[in-house]
């Protein structure tokens, strides 16, 4: 089963500064008396970041398979084992680590012996759900603020 991630209020007022910020550069850049090429760099690399923000937010997913969470952000992708999979918490946002997510109060998955991983897909209960039918021995952990 697929799992789309859920956008968060940051992540749109982060695409609106960036944005604004492309746009002041841009009509710095075109109403110069001269062409500026030192504003040439920046404004590209803003519309580079720009993108690779829009990839992030239009390209994160989950998938749940019969043996595996996979999982897809931008240009960030894998997939961990559901027998691996022996912690969930829920409601909680890592700050650190692989974030493949987009929006805060997601889910952190404990794997292995040390490893988590941030994601943040559109119904958190329902994603748990499914890991559950799936790997039973996992343990729940819901996160009180």
């Amino acid at each position: 089963m697929k799992f789309r991630s859920r956008k968060d209020a940051l992540l749109y007022v982060l695409f609106l500064v960036i944005g604004v910020l492309a746009v002041l550069i841009f009509i710095n850049f075109w109403n110069a008396p001269s062409l500026n090429r030192e504003m040439l760099v920046p404004a590209f690399a803003l519309l580079l970041v720009l993108g690779l923000l829009l990839w992030i937010a239009m390209g994160t997913s989950y998938e749940i398979t019969e043996n595996e969470m996979k999982y897809r952000s931008g240009p960030i992708k894998g997939a961990i084992a559901i027998s691996d999979i022996h912690e969930v918490v829920v409601g909680k946002t890592m700050w650190v680590g692989l974030k493949p997510a987009t929006a805060r109060n997601g889910i952190i998955v404990r794997y292995e012996k040390f490893s988590e991983i941030y994601i943040s897909p559109d119904n958190n209960q329902r994603f748990v759900d499914k890991l559950l039918k799936r790997n039973k021995a996992i343990v729940v952990t819901r996160h009180k603020e």
